[in-house]
């Protein structure tokens, strides 16, 4: 992957995980990685766990960022949380998926969308 590209990537989750700080959730991880893959953002508010897989687009040519989050990969970020979930000292009784899309003109975030 491009040099620009990831800076691109890095750049969105830093823009995602500033609007869930403005709209009152906590980060509680970026970038969880484990053999099997990786989440980009764990936050924690109003009561829920939320898995956000954040999406970066500099343009639309080629669809929107919460396009792209297809059923593969909606099954693997549903895999990559139950093994997060067991690495918590306590149970977690709400987990929300959620997809950022971060585009130039801002961030938009689907809740609950899958």
């Amino acid at each position: 992957m491009s040099r620009e590209r990831l800076e691109l990537g890095r750049s969105g989750e830093e823009r995602a995980a500033a609007r869930y700080v403005a709209h009152g959730y906590e980060i509680v991880e970026r970038n969880w990685r484990s053999r099997n893959g990786e989440i980009d953002l764990i936050v924690a508010g109003e009561g829920s766990l939320v898995i956000c897989e954040v999406k970066t687009r500099s343009s639309n040519r080629f669809g929107t960022g919460a396009e792209a989050v297809d059923w593969r990969k909606q099954r693997k970020l549903r895999q990559l949380a139950a093994e997060y979930l067991t690495t918590l000292e306590s149970f977690v009784p709400d987990v929300r998926f959620d997809v950022a899309w971060v585009s130039p003109t801002g961030v938009r975030v689907y809740e609950n969308a899958f």
